[in-house]
């Protein structure tokens, strides 16, 4: 075994990750195309559904985004009219965000996409469960690790 094994594509873990979730993303895309969303604002409305409310501080935590990619998203779904901003009533730094009425009706038009999305990704059931909890796990340990710096 060469020292350099550790530098085969072949042998690297990053890597069917980062292909995976590009491709995943471009299977998004024409789904998202149809509402004229792109990814990231697509899991941004997903949060707003959840939470209704939340600041641009939590989002980004909970979506793994920094506020400099998460910011203009934000400034986009407020101009399509799916969620508004407002400062913070607990710290006039901070930005909250609110879902709107048309915001709550596209939720009902994107029921579907999920489930399209499914068709596309060749794993059973238990497979999908299984590949959620390990990446969940990776990510954990990323924050712990971030955390201690």
């Amino acid at each position: 075994m060469s020292k350099y094994d550790c530098l085969k594509l072949e042998n690297q873990l990053c890597f069917p990750l980062y292909a995976c979730a590009k491709a995943v993303t471009r299977h998004y895309k024409p789904l998202l195309d149809e509402f004229d969303l792109t990814y990231t604002q697509y899991i941004t409305m997903m949060v707003m559904w959840e939470r209704k409310s939340a600041s641009v501080k939590e989002i980004g935590e909970y979506l793994y985004l920094d506020s400099g990619t998460l910011t203009p998203v934000i400034n986009k779904l407020e101009s399509k009219g799916y969620i508004e901003k407002h400062r913070s009533d607990d710290d006039a730094r901070g930005v909250v965000v609110s879902i709107t009425e048309a915001g709550k009706k596209l939720r009902d038009k994107m029921v579907k996409v999920p489930e399209a999305m499914g068709g596309c990704v060749a794993l059973t059931e238990e497979e999908a469960g299984e590949l959620y909890t390990l990446l969940y796990k990776i990510l954990k340990h990323f924050d712990e690790i971030d955390a201690d710096e």
